[in-house]
């Protein structure tokens, strides 16, 4: 059986109990469109859910593939305990400063660590700062199997990898598709790996653009 439709006052009610922004995540997108930073972020009940899973998983580290201006970045850094540690890996430079911004003025500076430059350089870096409790992976799609091959040698035993945009907007079922074909094929490629690794426990969650979480085994 299909699920109930998300209709629009079903999803005002969703966020208005359980996903609400506060001042400053409610005027980050504007800000950050005035600075040229693209609106690509996820959504209110997308941030609450990330909460969620890292109280269930008892996360204190958590590793972000693509912080673009820094909104989920909050949300994710807001569930930490107070002696929690967040990595943003973020490729562009100006992305870097506004979530540094970003996170500065949300009072979390002692929890994130923005680093700057290719994830995948950054990722072969992280062996020693491991083993991380989440990894949240919202970057470039076609980079999504190698993050999450990485994701899956930091991440410990009974923790999460989380992927944005596993619907790759309504179209992840579309095998020959005429147009945005790379962004889509990256999409089912890394979805298929989520699905089918045996170090994984996995399933796409319908919420927003859809998010594909994966539990690693072992713990």
């Amino acid at each position: 059986m299909k699920g109930t439709p998300i209709t629009e006052r079903l999803y005002d009610y969703i966020v208005a109990n359980f996903a609400q922004e506060d001042d400053l995540l409610r005027n980050m997108p504007a800000e950050a469109e005035r600075r040229g930073v693209p609106l690509i972020h996820i959504s209110p009940e997308q941030g609450k859910f990330l909460q969620v899973l890292m109280k269930a998983a008892g996360a204190r580290k958590v590793l972000e593939i693509g912080a673009l201006f820094g909104y989920s970045t909050i949300w994710l850094a807001r569930a930490l305990p107070e002696d929690g540690r967040l990595i943003a890996l973020e490729v562009h430079p100006l992305h870097a400063q506004v979530t540094r911004e970003n996170v500065a003025r949300a009072g979390l500076a002692h929890k994130v660590e923005v680093r700057e430059g290719n994830a995948l350089d950054l990722l072969a870096q992280l062996d020693g700062e491991g083993p991380f409790d989440l990894a949240f992976i919202d970057a470039d799609k076609p980079g999504y199997v190698s993050y999450l091959e990485h994701a899956l040698r930091l991440v410990r035993p009974g923790g999460l990898i989380v992927g944005d945009n596993a619907s790759a907007q309504g179209n992840v079922w579309k095998v020959d598709a005429d147009s945005d074909a790379e962004f889509i094929n990256a999409i089912r490629a890394f979805n298929e790996r989520m699905a089918t690794d045996p170090r994984l426990v996995s399933v796409l969650v319908p919420i927003a653009d859809g998010m594909c979480v994966g539990v690693v085994n072992g713990g």
